[in-house]
């Protein structure tokens, strides 16, 4: 069966029709995040790294790293991004000994990372775009290491699945042309959202399936768009991610982490419960009260779409004897697997 390998200096997360579902953080990715992108540009790196810690915490598997800012002293990331990625890998690697998604447009930005990334990562990405399709798959050749396919080329993207699948199985067959195999071929075959598309789910499910059964590639998806612009987004996706596994998909490039409860939600409960006359010991800690109250955690944990994906894991026969199951719902500091390292350790470089 397909298993595409993705690598670390000392770590293997394997994507697969017979593994437990991939998980590719997403969080290291400054698009449409103001305060992220500002600190970067400033050299501050201090959310990067509690984005990396955290998102392994929570279950990735792999962490996609995204160096797309535009500068506002220098707005070519022709120039920014490259030296910005080698800066974020050599961080992130220096964290932690899990398996890296170089992720980025700008083509140096993706060479310089494959030369700066230790082990082998997977790289996001190429399109059916021939300009695309020409720079990176000589690329993924010469660095024999995976690669994410976006199902649009030169048109755009198309909301008709068949051709979609069209373009998902020209750049199967381009990569064939340069010795690369379809294993090493992740597809996204683009999730539209359901609020602008009501077929949008079924859509994708008949197309994952059909990736699998006619190309034998493995797949992966941008999982909360599927949800975007309705309320509940996290409902709609912990709903989404089981049905896409169930359909065949092996991966998904997304938010594993919940975030902490803020000290204004606290305040508001608080001060709701005096009003109501409640009383509990002025001493009490935050985390003690949210977790007393059902508002969550103050600190970043698995979200509930990593509670989803881990019982589709179960319920699929992916998770032998329900270990990783048991694991995930032990109480904090109970023997539960909190993922990654802390201390730094070189490892080899793919050249």
């Amino acid at each position: 069966m397909t298993r595409t390998v993705v690598e670390s200096a000392t770590q293997t997360a394997i994507i697969g029709f017979e593994e437990p579902f991939c998980v590719i953080g997403e969080r290291i990715n400054p698009t449409g995040r103001k305060k992220l992108a500002a600190e970067l540009e400033a050299g501050d790196f201090s959310t990067v790294e509690r984005d990396a810690l955290a998102q392994v915490a929570a279950g990735a598997n792999i962490l996609d790293i995204n160096a797309g800012v535009v500068y506002n002293s220098n707005p070519n990331p022709n120039e920014t991004e490259p030296p910005l990625m080698k800066q974020m890998i050599e961080l992130v690697q220096g964290l932690t000994d899990i398996p890296i998604c170089i992720d980025s447009s700008v083509p140096e930005a993706l060479d310089l990372g494959l030369q700066t990334t230790n082990g082998r990562p997977l790289l996001n990405s190429v399109t059916g775009e021939e300009d695309r399709l020409e720079f990176v798959l000589p690329l993924v050749k010469k660095y024999n290491v995976p690669v994410v396919a976006i199902s649009n080329d030169d048109t755009g993207i198309s909301e008709d699945p068949e051709i979609r699948f069209a373009v998902a199985k020209k750049i199967v067959e381009r990569a064939a042309d340069f010795g690369i195999p379809a294993h090493d071929i992740v597809v996204d075959p683009l999730v539209m959202p359901i609020g602008a598309m009501a077929s949008a789910g079924k859509q994708v499910f008949t197309l994952v399936r059909k990736l699998r059964e006619d190309l034998g590639v493995n797949t992966t998806c941008g999982a909360s768009n599927v949800s975007f612009g309705l309320p509940n987004r996290h409902g709609i996706n912990n709903a989404f991610l089981p049905m896409a596994m169930g359909a065949g998909m092996t991966s998904a490039i997304m938010n594993p982490v919940a975030l902490p409860v803020t000290q204004k939600a606290i305040q508001e409960k608080k001060e709701k419960c005096l009003n109501e006359g409640i009383i509990f010991p002025e001493r009490m800690d935050d985390e003690t009260f949210v977790t007393l109250f059902g508002l969550g955690s103050t600190l970043p944990r698995s979200g509930k779409e990593m509670e989803a994906i881990r019982a589709a894991n179960l319920l699929t026969n992916n998770d032998p004897h329900g270990g990783a199951w048991i694991q995930f719902n032990k109480p904090a500091g109970a023997g539960r697997e909190t993922g990654g390292r802390v201390s730094r350790r070189g490892g080899r470089r793919r050249r």
